[in-house]
């Protein structure tokens, strides 16, 4: 039989859906929220009915009702750290996201509509490798400071996905090999995956790690205090510094690598600087990845939108290819890896997991 499956993906300012039959995709659609429009609701929770109607009167105009569907899987929102994998929407997930228990961001929606399509139409509901998917060692953990303790929130999806995509055309299990992966977008996390689990990565959700197009990156703890106190800096304007409004968009005044190669192009020795200087910083994150397997790395992946970017691979490679082969899997392409995660249960290839609060 062929498996339809419907795949969620809340953003700030859109809502992704796509329609996949098996991991076929049938068509994807960007439906986008006006800012007019988010603004009348004041908080991400009671955005939930105006979305799930925008999602139904666009299904409506394809022709597809909720009972033509085998299961509907959404991109995970905050909750409690766990394991990676494909997890049945419960109750208690159902709890946690409907109270941002763990956070307030417009995926925490994504579980709560699945839930709602998957009961009207018979079928089950699933997330797939949410951001706070936590495999790490616990040696990863530490910071130096006891009141401080590292935590694990990256570009799970599409880490877990392209790790599996790239190990089938080996004919290799992802849970086989020792690989890096960098995700090169906005933010940008690199993780060391050993046997299936991500036992070292970045918290690129607080823009630790290399600086990108939008976050600062690790930041010289003492100097950033200082900064803090001497400017008076409140928490939000904290918090943009080290994400939304460092990097590239701090030095340069742009988040788009293509506009800052076409500066270099014409001859802007400064944007130039500093995009040789966060290449280095990610390659520099790339090498200390290989740390918790000895160095013993079977390959390296570079995936996400600015691995597009034949220049920067081109350079980043010159670095580390001493390290393992260099993989170039470029984009992000999240609905896939959602279908392909629910894909995985339907067919008994992985068993769903329970999530526990």
């Amino acid at each position: 039989m062929v498996y339809k499956i419907l795949t969620i993906n809340p953003g700030s300012t859109s809502t992704k859906i796509g329609l996949y039959h098996d991991t076929t995709e049938i068509f994807v659609q960007n439906i986008s929220h006006s800012a007019e429009d988010i603004a009348k609701f004041s908080s991400i929770t009671e955005q939930f009915k105006y979305r799930l109607e925008n999602i139904v009167a666009f299904l409506s105009g394809q022709n597809i009702k909720a009972s033509d569907l085998s299961a509907v899987v959404a991109r995970g929102g905050l909750l409690k750290p766990m394991v990676g994998g494909t997890y049945q929407i419960t109750a208690a997930m159902l709890d946690d996201l409907k109270h941002n228990r763990y956070g307030a961001h417009a995926c925490n929606l994504g579980g709560i509509i699945a839930d709602l399509l998957a009961k009207e139409g018979g079928c089950l509901a699933y997330i797939v490798d949410p951001v706070v998917v936590d495999e790490l060692a616990p040696v990863a953990r530490f910071t130096g400071c006891p009141e401080i303790t590292r935590k694990s929130i990256f570009h799970a999806l599409n880490h877990k996905a392209v790790a599996k995509r790239f190990a089938k055309t080996i004919n290799r299990s992802y849970d086989s090999l020792n690989l890096i992966i960098a995700h090169l977008g906005g933010g940008i996390s690199i993780g060391c995956h050993t046997f299936g689990e991500a036992v070292d990565v970045n918290n690129a959700f607080d823009g630790e790690g290399p600086f990108s197009p939008e976050r600062a990156g690790t930041l010289p703890a003492k100097q950033f205090a200082d900064k803090i106190v001497s400017e008076k800096l409140d928490i939000n304007t904290i918090a943009s510094l080290i994400a939304g409004k460092g990097g590239l968009v701090a030095y340069l005044g742009t988040n788009d690598v293509r506009e800052v190669e076409r500066r270099i192009a014409a001859g802007d020795k400064q944007a130039e600087l500093v995009y040789q200087a966060m290449i280095y910083t990610i390659a520099k994150s790339i090498g200390a990845a290989a740390i918790p397997v000895c160095g013993k790395v079977d390959y390296i992946i570079l995936t996400g939108g600015i691995a597009y970017s034949e220049q920067l691979t081109a350079k980043l490679k010159e670095y580390i290819s001493f390290i393992a082969p260099v993989i170039i899997i470029p984009g992000e392409n999240e609905l896939q890896a959602l279908a392909e995660g629910a894909y995985r249960v339907l067919i008994g290839e992985e068993s769903a997991k329970e999530y526990t609060p």
